[in-house]
């Protein structure tokens, strides 16, 4: 079988990712910053741009989902440069070892939904344009645009648009359910953005579908069909969970007050289309709301 090597998988996509790839018979290896003794694991520099070449000889593809975390650290001008970089190097490091050690069948690169930035309720299909002046769309085209240097390379790239993540691992959902708790239903600003859900499992299953389908080239939004509204999205979190809670809408002025240009991770509104991977072929396993959050309460995958 295959070899398929996974640059971020230690975060909440990667690890899924690998449990689901190694279930279908892949060998998965790793690129590590740090020196490990698991023969899996490979280790890279992107600062000092070194690369172990033994992760590139034996990899027969390549998932790229590296990264700064977005949220970790609050948005100064340095940690900008920093989510930025973190993506296009890692991108730029890779393409160059594929060009002097060997190239890959297929390069699959993590993106964001942020690319759209702020649209409110205008549908967002991948030909739609990014938005000016507004940082997530500008990290997330600066991501494509390092993982396109490789589809020039002549090397089969697929590019995901990822939305929000649903996992009890990680990720928006556990603390969308903590304040349910305390009987608390939080949402933010007016309530009328969009959510971009997607379960973590379809995630993982886009990226093995790119992987084993020939055809899949270029952007895809991994997206579940419906986005919602967040005053909804919450609602049907409770409803999954059951339980009483009241809503408690979180003021935009707050949140900036306390986030500063991060709040727009939770204000910005999206109606993102999964319209072109269903056209291609991709048959989701949870394209329903509720169906998607009892499975995930329930298995605390």
């Amino acid at each position: 079988m295959s070899t398929v090597l996974l640059a971020g998988g230690s975060g909440l996509i990667g690890q899924r990712l690998s449990v689901l790839l190694e279930k279908k018979g892949y060998d998965v290896i790793f690129l590590s910053r740090k020196k490990k003794s698991d023969k899996r694991f490979f280790q890279w520099d992107v600062n000092k741009g070194t690369i172990d070449s033994a992760a590139i000889e034996k990899a027969d593809y390549v998932i790229n989902l590296a990264g700064a975390g977005i949220v970790d650290k609050r948005w100064t001008e340095n940690r900008k440069k920093v989510l930025i970089e973190s993506r296009t190097q890692t991108a730029a490091l890779l393409k160059d070892s594929f060009e002097k050690i060997k190239k890959p069948k297929a390069y699959l690169s993590a993106s964001a939904i942020g690319f759209y930035g702020n649209r409110g309720d205008e549908w967002m299909t991948e030909s739609s344009e990014p938005q000016p002046e507004d940082f997530l769309s500008e990290c997330t085209l600066a991501w494509e645009n390092a993982a396109k240097t490789i589809a020039k390379s002549k090397i089969r790239t697929a590019i995901f648009r990822i939305g929000i993540v649903l996992s009890m691992n990680g990720g928006a959902l556990p603390e969308m359910i903590l304040p349910m708790k305390f009987g608390a239903r939080v949402s933010f600003g007016n309530g009328k953005a969009y959510y971009p859900w997607v379960h973590i499992d379809d995630v993982c299953h886009m990226f093995i579908w790119a992987l084993e389908n020939e055809k899949a080239n270029g952007i895809y939004n991994a997206v579940a069909p419906e986005p919602l509204m967040i005053k909804n999205f919450v609602k049907e979190i409770q409803k999954a969970r059951g339980g009483f809670a009241l809503p408690f809408p979180a003021p935009s002025f707050a949140l900036k007050l306390v986030m500063g240009e991060m709040a727009d991770m939770l204000l910005n509104s999206a109606r993102v289309s999964a319209e072109k991977i269903l056209a291609s072929g991709y048959k989701f396993k949870f394209p329903e709301i509720q169906p998607a959050l009892k499975n995930i309460l329930k298995e605390k995958i």
